[in-house]
């Protein structure tokens, strides 16, 4: 049987992976080999006595004896923290989904990736502060990375067998969020109740804020850069309030392909889990018929800094990605906790990268875990001392 582990099989990506394997035959037809979670301790445990999996691990120290009551009279393995979670990394699979939420998912990937195969990336945080390194190192192990990012699986589907040379244009396709139609004003004031409450998707607490502030697509602008080696001139975000096109691609021939489906992420976490072939998915069909219309807008950088960052952060290459995230992740629980506003993420994002710049801490002749841990670990601290020094002011 195919052996498979999931990482992060708590949150959204996780529980639908969960659910294409229910739905694919489960413990009768994979060899599920290691889950982990995080505080959701009764989900993992119900996942994991459903899938049989052989070992299981919450993120967090002080849930372990309730997951290893919940566990009780299984042959389940039970774990905790961040040494177990590289440890189960470690066992050797055919396949791995990779959906820890931020830059905690980046050491598990890497991981997976020495030991071959397939990692189906879903943590986007991985190529935006390693991309070097996540790809240097599938290639020395003879892995295979497949995106599951909705933008990224669909351009990887819109490429095909086509010469990347011969790619002008990845377009990203963005929905606005909830946020698409307000003014300035408006964003200043928005509250974390607001940010969360995504029109078309149905998302994890930080993929969703993320989304209202388009640093979602900032992270994607750079991680369809890492991942394609294109020219940062080549990839483009466009506004599509429907979220039907997931992503287009363009060739010099000026012909643009396109992926078209409902706002389902089991299309490409189906995709990575049977590719190279196509199985059936549970999601509903297009209507065509019933589709009235497509819209598409441009972005509004003056509203949403974050993809003028993006940009940035690709001219300045080296570390600047692990800074970004760093401090993007810094300020998204500052957010959530009421510390700072709305827009005043992308103003301490700017600030760190401001900061790394001028220390010359972006510069690195070799991008490695050491080096991208450490620049996550300085961005995290200097972000948090300016949040705390302007509150205090």
């Amino acid at each position: 049987m195919r052996r498979v582990s999931i990482f992060g099989s708590t949150g959204s990506i996780g529980c639908n992976t969960v659910d294409l394997l229910r739905r694919q035959g489960g413990a009768e037809a994979f060899d599920v080999v290691a889950l982990s979670g995080g505080r959701n301790v009764a989900l993992l445990a119900q996942q994991a006595r459903e899938l049989r999996a052989e070992v299981v691990v919450t993120a967090h120290e002080d849930c372990f004896s309730k997951l290893r009551q919940a566990l009780e009279r299984t042959d389940i393995i039970a774990m905790a923290g961040a040494a177990a979670i590289a440890e189960a990394a470690a066992m050797p699979t055919d396949w791995t989904m990779s959906a820890i939420g931020g830059c905690a998912g980046l050491e598990p990937g890497l991981i997976a990736l020495e030991h071959g195969n397939i990692l189906a990336l879903a943590n986007k945080e991985s190529l935006v502060a390693a991309g070097p390194l996540m790809l240097a190192t599938a290639k020395q192990h003879g892995a295979t990375i497949l995106p599951v990012d909705s933008e990224h699986s669909a351009i990887f589907q819109a490429l095909g067998h086509e010469d990347i040379s011969r790619v002008n244009r990845m377009i990203l396709t963005a929905s606005g969020g909830p946020f698409r139609d307000w003014s300035v004003e408006q964003l200043a004031a928005a509250t974390p109740e607001q940010a969360l409450a995504h029109p078309n998707w149905d998302m994890g607490d930080m993929i969703s804020v993320d989304s209202a502030s388009m640093f979602n697509k900032a992270l994607e602008m750079i991680e369809a850069k890492e991942f394609y080696g294109v020219a940062p001139e080549v990839i483009e975000v466009i506004i599509h309030p429907q979220s039907i096109i997931h992503s287009l691609v363009g060739f010099i021939d000026g012909s643009l392909l396109a992926h078209m489906g409902t706002p389902d992420m089991r299309f490409a976490i189906g995709y990575a889990l049977n590719w190279p072939e196509r199985r059936e998915l549970p999601v509903e069909p297009l209507d065509l018929a019933r589709m009235s219309r497509l819209d598409f807008e441009a972005p509004d950088e003056v509203r949403f800094p974050a993809l003028r960052l993006a940009r940035e952060v690709m001219a300045l290459g080296g570390l600047a990605g692990a800074v970004l995230n760093a401090a993007k992740e810094t300020a998204y629980h500052a957010f959530m906790a009421r510390r700072i506003g709305f827009l005043d993420m992308a103003n301490y994002v700017e600030a760190a990268l401001e900061t790394a710049t001028r220390a010359g801490d972006l510069k690195t002749d070799t991008i490695d875990l050491d080096n991208v841990l450490a620049a996550d670990k300085l961005a995290r601290l200097k972000t948090n001392e300016a949040i705390a020094l302007q509150r205090a002011s």
